[in-house]
């Protein structure tokens, strides 16, 4: 499978794509501390852009974007008081929603495309792993460290 391909169907299908994400999110207790914080718009935003994000970095492989956007989606959640452990989880749920995307919509069509595959998938992998460690750093950023963040000490911040 080429990256354009994958480029191709996640940009017609993000807002299918991201409603379902959101709707595992809401169903999942790891997530259960998340839900009530996170207003629902925001939740929506948050999916869609991740996808969004996802398609922007194959084409660049530039890690600024995402130090940029997750870092301050790390922030953000610490500031809400939601618990490291949800956010890890959510970001986890839409990697796992893409693979279970791709191999629904985007088998590879023949043999000779399974190295550009591979590869591919290791690009895949390599954002969701620096989404995960930016937007941890931005929580512990916003948390001095402490990946279970007190309401009360982030207002007298």
């Amino acid at each position: 499978m080429r990256a354009l391909k994958l480029i191709e169907h996640m940009k017609g299908n993000a807002e299918r794509m991201s409603e379902e994400v959101i709707q595992k999110i809401r169903n999942s207790e790891r997530c259960s501390q998340l839900v009530l914080a996170v207003p629902a718009e925001q939740q929506k935003r948050s999916t869609l852009e991740i996808y969004r994000d996802l398609t922007a970095w194959l084409g660049t492989e530039s890690d600024k974007t995402i130090e940029q956007r997750y870092g301050s989606l790390g922030m953000l959640r610490a500031q809400q008081g939601v618990p490291f452990s949800n956010l890890y989880w959510a970001i986890c749920i839409a990697h796992e929603h893409l693979w279970g995307y791709m191999q629904q919509e985007c088998l590879l069509d023949e043999p000779v495309e399974f190295w550009g595959g591979v590869i591919l998938l290791r690009s895949l992998t390599q954002f969701f792993d620096r989404a995960l460690y930016f937007a941890l750093l931005g929580y512990e950023k916003a948390t001095g460290g402490d990946l279970t963040p007190s309401t009360a000490r982030l207002a007298q911040r």
